[in-house]
């Protein structure tokens, strides 16, 4: 269709068979007072088609973003490369409008699919069990706090103040209208004291929710948290951002947990103006018939031929409203074929490589850093937050960046209501090279 279907004779046409003299009959029911004076838009004269295209393809190419600059924002969304083969599975026709697979005998593919991400899924963070999974880490992050208290039967939810902001408010939304109770644990600036956390654990409480590594990219021991989660009968439940950083450090199911969520998306998943994303939940298989969403398993049919099926789909779609364990009615089919295309593809030693240049690069950073700034966090995976003497100083800096084509980071007073606005956190993943680094370096010596 062209920009501009309508001719004048078109438009003549119309009007005659409307029995008006002029368009701007059409809009005589809006009073004349909201009417634009004709001529008033200033309008350029038109231009062809070929020209449209070539003024908005060089107003374009002056956007920065990701693929165009150095990149160090991170904050729970993070750009990772994303090989093409990727996009070209999920373009096909098979998956790209494929939905819930309601009839297993004509949706064996998309079954696989998904299967085959929950077994990944399952490896990669150690856990028993993974669903098909869930709209976004925040979401997901709220179903387990439902899912803790109807394992347990309790209404506490404890979460530490080192979640994800967003993590924590879509969780707290959630439980606002339930009874019980929603508790957030200052554990300090960028803290990782976990004995405040264990001291707010009582009879009540569910849950726990921490975050490893956690929202200031802190990684730190969680075995004291999950002592105490066993003497006071509670579940440990461990969120994360980057789910990469598992090819590199301890597991969620390593350390413990009894659930784990957290965002899919550096698997294979473009940032995309934050979605569509990936949230993933996965647990202990104790628990599995309380996990919302759905599960798709191996079975056999009457032949003894391999075969997949929804094993379990307790929503409100399947089942009976007041036993269904979410109101979840779709999920994120397509990102779950594209994680599952980019595990398959990385594999074991892939995903490794990943994780190990996404460290390496930080600590990188970290160790040039300049006397005027420092990290706010010791241990560390891929994330940390620069501190600098004043906003002042770090508002130079970012400005500096940006003439060299560098985003350098996330103001945190952005993310985080009460922050001190001279904090930054920054972000590295494989896409950042030695150079880039060395600009960043030398961005920050300039704006001393």
């Amino acid at each position: 269709m062209r920009y501009l279907p309508h001719t004048r004779s078109d438009r003549q046409a119309l009007l005659d068979a409307m029995q008006l003299s002029s368009i701007r009959e059409l809009f005589s029911d809006i009073p004349a007072a909201f009417h634009l004076p004709e001529g008033s838009l200033n309008l350029p004269e038109c231009l062809s088609e070929a020209a449209i295209v070539r003024k908005f393809t060089q107003a374009s190419e002056q956007n920065r973003h990701a693929g165009n600059t150095r990149y160090f924002l991170g904050g729970g969304t993070y750009h990772h490369f994303v090989p093409a083969v990727v996009d070209y599975v999920i373009s096909r026709g098979e998956f790209l409008t494929a939905y819930t697979p309601y009839q297993p005998e004509i949706a064996q593919g998309t079954l696989q699919a998904l299967f085959e991400f929950q077994t990944m899924i399952a490896r990669l963070t150690g856990m028993d069990v993974s669903n098909a999974s869930m709209y976004e880490a925040a979401t997901a992050t709220a179903e387990s706090a439902l899912m803790a208290r109807r394992v347990t039967r309790k209404g506490r939810v404890v979460i530490a103040g080192s979640v994800n902001p967003r993590y924590r408010a879509v969780t707290q939304n959630y439980l606002s209208r339930l009874d019980g109770e929603y508790v957030e644990i200052d554990m300090g600036a960028f803290g990782t004291d976990l004995d405040k956390v264990i001291a707010a654990i009582d009879a009540d409480t569910a849950c726990v929710i921490v975050q490893y590594p956690d929202f200031y990219g802190s990684v730190y021991d969680l075995a004291p948290l999950r002592a105490a989660c066993d003497a006071g009968k509670c579940l440990m439940v461990i969120a994360f951002s980057d789910v990469s950083a598992f090819a590199l450090i301890e597991s969620p199911g390593a350390l413990g947990a009894d659930i784990a969520v957290g965002s899919g998306q550096a698997l294979g998943i473009p940032m995309g103006f934050g979605g569509p994303h990936l949230g993933l939940f996965t647990c202990k298989q104790k628990y599995v018939r309380q996990m919302p969403g759905r599960v798709c398993g191996l079975t056999s049919d009457a032949d003894g031929k391999r075969g997949f099926v929804l094993t379990l789909s307790t929503r409100e779609q399947h089942i009976r409203r007041e036993k269904a364990t979410s109101n979840i009615c779709t999920n994120q089919g397509l990102m779950c074929t594209a994680a599952a295309t980019y595990m398959t593809l990385m594999g074991d030693a892939g995903l490794a490589t990943v994780a190990r240049h996404s460290a390496a690069a930080l600590e990188m950073l970290v160790t040039s850093l300049p006397a005027h700034v420092s990290a706010a966090t010791d241990a560390h995976y891929n994330e940390t937050v620069l501190s600098f003497s004043g906003q002042q100083q770090r508002d130079a800096f970012l400005a500096e960046a940006r003439a060299r084509d560098i985003f350098a980071g996330i103001p945190l007073e952005q993310l985080e209501t009460g922050s001190d606005a001279c904090h930054l956190l920054v972000s590295t993943t494989e896409m950042i090279e030695e150079s880039d680094i060395s600009d960043f370096i030398a961005a920050l010596e300039v704006a001393k």
